[in-house]
């Protein structure tokens, strides 16, 4: 499993710990079925605890696993920042096992509706304006969970550079949203190759933000891919060549 979120590697004895918390859940939740009514917990518990067992079980494979895609990568990520949470603090490490716990509740909040919405949408309807709003919609949630939580801008970049459609949507809104996760060759190879038109549009949308802040060669070389880009997808699309206009003029007034 990759991950950046505290320098560690996932080891034997991690994946061993990660097993033993994956069976302890699991166990909680099917219990908690017959001996509580609270439902929603006991099925959160049942899941949970599957994770941390598939993570077990797989280890750095369940990478590239695509059961549920980029939901269950970053459950899986999440489930590894709990259980980095618990070895941290068996350790006396309690700042890095409350950092580590806060990370994988953003992660989980990632993984869920955000993710599995913005699926959804694109699979259950017809391209056109309504689309598009629901879409928006989607897009505007998870520039609020950027917003009120601390992500990782390596791990938000890997999302926009390797990722799924839908983990490269939500990390261009979060780059949209916090200044300090963006990353200028990201944006541009974005812009230059989107997998889909709404993808290029909020490239473009983060490149506006951005074109203030960045250096002399980097302002020219947006220009000129944006320039590259006239007549070959903004012909019957104002929305992104109001974007494209927008950027060139920021770049020549910066001359």
């Amino acid at each position: 499993m990759k991950t950046t979120a505290a320098g560690v590697r996932f080891t034997p004895a991690l994946r061993t710990l990660t097993a033993l918390l994956g069976a302890g859940a699991f166990g909680l939740g099917a219990l908690a079925v017959f001996a509580t009514s609270n439902g929603t917990g006991a099925a959160a518990l049942i899941v949970f605890g599957g994770v941390l067992l598939l993570l077990a079980l797989l280890g750095s494979h369940v990478e590239s696993l695509e059961f549920g895609g980029a939901t269950l990568r970053l459950r899986a990520a999440a489930a590894e920042r709990f259980a980095l949470a618990e070895e941290s603090e068996r350790q006396g490490d309690i700042a890095a096992a409350r950092q580590l716990r806060a990370e994988a509740r953003t992660l989980l909040d990632a993984a869920g509706p955000i993710a599995a919405d913005y699926s959804s949408v694109r699979g259950s309807m017809r391209p056109g304006a309504a689309r598009t709003q629901a879409l928006e919609e989607v897009i505007a949630r998870a520039r609020r969970l950027a917003q009120g939580q601390s992500f990782e801008s390596a791990e938000v970049l890997r999302w926009l550079r390797e990722g799924t459609d839908e983990e490269r949507i939500t990390a261009l809104a979060m780059m949209q949203a916090r200044p300090e996760l963006r990353n200028f060759e990201a944006t541009l190879a974005a812009i230059t190759d989107p997998r889909t038109p709404f993808e290029q549009y909020h490239a473009l949308r983060l490149a506006v933000q951005m074109v203030d802040e960045l250096e002399r060669g980097q302002a020219k070389r947006l220009a000129e891919a944006v320039e590259r880009q006239r007549g070959m997808r903004f012909r019957r699309d104002a929305d992104r060549a109001r974007l494209r206009e927008e950027i060139l003029r920021k770049v020549r007034g910066r001359t």
